[in-house]
C-alpha cells in the first residue's frame, strides 16, 4: 500500500510538473512576443526619430539658405554707382527669383525719368550695402518667410552719405529655392 501510495504521488507530481511544463512554456512563448513586438516598436521609433531629424536637417538647411539668400539680394540690389551698375543688378539676382512680370518691372523699374534721362545718373545717387541682419519664420506650405534689415549708404550730388535702414520681407520656396515675393519696407514687389 505504500508502494502504490508512494506511485500516486509520484505520478501526480510528473503530472503537475508536466502541467507546469506546459504553462512555462505557453509563458515562454507569450514572452517572446512581447520581445517581438518591443523589438518592431523599438525599430519603428528608431525610424521615427531618423524621420523627425532628417526634417529638422532639411529644414534648417533651407532656413539658411532662405536667410543667405535674402541677404545676396540685398547686396546685389543696393550697391551702385551709376545706372549701368544698377541695370546689371537683376542679371545677379534673377536665378534667386521666382517674380511675375509685374513685381520684376516693378521691383527692377527702368531707372528713367519723365525725360528718359538716367535718375540715378541725373541726381548723382549711389548706393552702397553696409551690413544686414536676416531672420526666419516658419515653414508653411513650402514657404519660409524670411525678413532682413539692412543699411545702406546712400549718397547723391552734392549730398553728404547717409545712412538709411530698410527691411526687407521675402517669401522662399524651398522647391524652387528662390524667391516668390519681396516686400520691401512693407510695399509688395
Amino acid at each position: 500500500m505504500k508502494n502504490k501510495i508512494l506511485l500516486s504521488i509520484m505520478g501526480l507530481l510528473l503530472v503537475a510538473l508536466g502541467i507546469m511544463m506546459s504553462i512555462t512554456n505557453g509563458k515562454r512563448v507569450q514572452i517572446e512576443q512581447v520581445r517581438k513586438e518591443v523589438s518592431q516598436v523599438t525599430k519603428t521609433q528608431k525610424n521615427v526619430t531618423t524621420q523627425i531629424d532628417n526634417l529638422k536637417t532639411t529644414y534648417n538647411a533651407n532656413d539658411a539658405k532662405a536667410k543667405s539668400r535674402l541677404l545676396e539680394f540685398a547686396k546685389a540690389y543696393y550697391t551702385f554707382n551709376s545706372q549701368s551698375d544698377y541695370d546689371k543688378c537683376f542679371n545677379q539676382v534673377s536665378d534667386i527669383l521666382n517674380l511675375s512680370n509685374d513685381q520684376k518691372n516693378q521691383l527692377f523699374d527702368s531707372g528713367l525719368d519723365a525725360t528718359g534721362g538716367s535718375r540715378i545718373d541725373n541726381l548723382g545717387l549711389t548706393s552702397q550695402y553696409q551690413t544686414a541682419t536676416g531672420y526666419t519664420s516658419d515653414l508653411d506650405n513650402q514657404t519660409i518667410e524670411s525678413l532682413a534689415t539692412v543699411v545702406v549708404k546712400t549718397s547723391g550730388t552734392g549730398q553728404k552719405a547717409i545712412n538709411q535702414t530698410v527691411l526687407l520681407h521675402g517669401w522662399f520656396d524651398i522647391k524652387t529655392q528662390k524667391f516668390t515675393s519681396i516686400k520691401i519696407n512693407n510695399t509688395h514687389y
